[in-house]
């Protein structure tokens, strides 16, 4: 009950989507009726087409993430850790930071051509820094008394490292990786967008180009429900992974 009353929004925005389209207080060009979006929808399902480019852009956005998770977060707790680390990597830390990450879009295609291998690596570099700043905040905010006690028992630094800084830094470091998960989904859709040939963001692209815009519209909608599913679902292991806290 609680999740019907939660959501209920989006049963709201639907219902007003739909006969804002039927009753033409808006054009079907701009916004076509949601069952006819639901419809093409099926039809994209069925013929294939949304199930391979959807596979695709998983796949590139899922090795991307997984990627700046393992570097981010190794990054960020010995910027905290080890001074040398920071002074060196800190800097470059900030001065990319507050670049708009889809200006890499040529660079990577430069490096890496219109495959697979531009995407990942856009998403990797895009989603690493949010990880890394949150691995750096968590590791430096973790409990110093927890460490002196630690190192006066005798532990050595790793031991200290493993057993004290790294879950101090968790919570942080898990809310960088929710961040950085809502970022692949922008990043992967803008790059398909501009360059590749497979995948959502492609299917976007060129059902939009071909008129198609029932379809266009039931996979932007795919997009979101996936970037959705995704968010939820990570909510839930991160507050498993929590629980320890309580």
């Amino acid at each position: 009950m609680k999740s019907l009353i939660r959501y209920s929004p989006l049963l709201l925005l639907a219902l007003a989507w739909e006969a804002a389209s039927r009753l033409e207080l808006v054009s079907s060009l701009a916004l076509p009726p949601l069952t006819s979006v639901l419809a093409a929808w099926f039809d994209l399902l069925i013929n294939g087409e949304l199930v391979s480019n959807g596979w695709a852009s998983l796949y590139r956005g899922g090795t991307g993430l997984l990627l700046s998770v393992i570097v981010g977060s190794t990054l960020g707790i010995f910027m905290a850790w080890w001074r040398p680390v920071n002074a060196l990597v800190g800097p470059l830390v900030e001065l990319f930071y507050p670049m708009p990450k889809s200006a890499l879009i040529p660079v990577t295609v430069i490096w890496l051509g219109f495959g697979d291998g531009s995407k990942i690596l856009l998403i990797f570099l895009g989603c690493m820094l949010p990880v890394t700043i949150g691995a750096f905040n968590g590791a430096r905010s973790s409990d110093r008394t927890l460490v002196w006690s630690a190192r006066s028992m005798g532990a050595s630094r790793m031991r200290m490292l493993w057993d004290v800084v790294v879950p101090s830094a968790l919570p942080e470091l898990l809310s960088g990786v929710r961040t950085a998960l809502a970022l692949t989904f922008i990043l992967l859709v803008s790059s398909e967008l501009i360059v590749a040939r497979q995948g959502l963001g492609y299917l976007i692209g060129y059902l939009g180009a071909d008129g198609a815009y029932e379809a266009m519209f039931a996979v932007v909608l795919t997009v979101a429900f996936l970037g959705f599913a995704a968010d939820r679902a990570y909510q839930l292991l991160m507050n498993r992974m929590l629980q320890w806290r309580e």
